[in-house]
């Protein structure tokens, strides 16, 4: 792969910036982001007390940082309906424009699949009762997720699979319910084999996202990831779909802008 593309407008629709990672460094993150050609930053509260930091940082950073508020599937036996129901309603009254992150992960199995299932089960419902999109995170539990997902669908709520590696199936039935599906920087990877799937979501359901501070593309592999080489992500995902970068990052930042009904330029 060739070095970074020229700057163009973007968005990074799934990042941590509430991280321990970024504790020291955060606002020079922020910054280069921006020269980078940011327009919109999801910070991700992937906890309530996340939630917490993530909002300091979009005061900061009004109309480029966004933030979201939900609880992990690897803290799934952690959530309490009235405690973390009541944190997530907050979060929302605040400015969170999505809940999330939330999911299933048979991968790691931090938390008993019918735990994750039920908080999972809770935040969707607590999506449609808010008006928000969900921001669902899923790894080997494909059969669980396409249910899930068609039965939040039924009931109105949609959202987006992110940092997404599963198959042509669960993409298809994302894209069946009105889902969206995000990319990250391990289709960079040499490890990614399926090109396939990252031609068949539509432009108008398709967005990219760092994870930072995981999953840093090639040539960055290794490093703590940043906003600003989402463009690598771009870049490699115009590839596969034989167009020009710019194009895919135009689409995707209209995308986000639209998905979580962020105010535009």
């Amino acid at each position: 792969m060739s070095g970074m593309p020229s700057v163009m407008p973007f968005a990074d629709s799934h990042v941590h910036l509430a991280d321990a990672a970024f504790a020291d460094d955060a606002e020079a993150v922020i910054q280069r982001a921006r020269a980078a050609g940011a327009r919109a930053l999801v910070c991700i509260g992937e906890s309530p007390a996340a939630a917490v930091r993530a909002r300091a940082l979009v005061a900061r950073h009004p109309g480029l940082v966004f933030h979201t508020c939900g609880v992990h599937p690897h803290d799934a036996a952690t959530w309490d309906d009235a405690r973390d129901g009541d944190a997530v309603r907050e979060s929302v009254a605040l400015g969170a424009v999505a809940v999330g992150e939330c999911g299933l992960d048979y991968h790691y199995d931090h938390a008993p699949r019918a735990v994750q299932r039920r908080t999972l089960a809770a935040q969707l419902t607590l999506a449609g009762e808010l008006r928000r999109p969900i921001v669902m995170h899923t790894r080997e539990a494909e059969a669980d997720t396409a249910a899930m997902l068609h039965d939040a669908a039924m009931a109105g709520v949609t959202g987006v699979l992110h940092c997404f590696t599963g198959t042509a199936a669960l993409a298809e039935s994302a894209l069946a319910a009105g889902w969206y599906v995000s990319f990250s920087g391990i289709i960079t990877f040499r490890s990614w084999s399926d090109d396939a799937v990252l031609r068949c979501v539509p432009d108008e359901r398709l967005l990219v996202e760092s994870d930072a501070p995981y999953l840093a593309p090639v040539p960055n592999r290794g490093k703590r990831n940043e906003s600003a080489w989402v463009p690598l992500t771009i870049q490699r995902l115009a590839a596969a779909r034989g167009v020009e970068a710019a194009l895919i990052a135009a689409t995707t930042l209209a995308n986000t802008l639209r998905f979580f009904r962020l105010p535009g330029d």
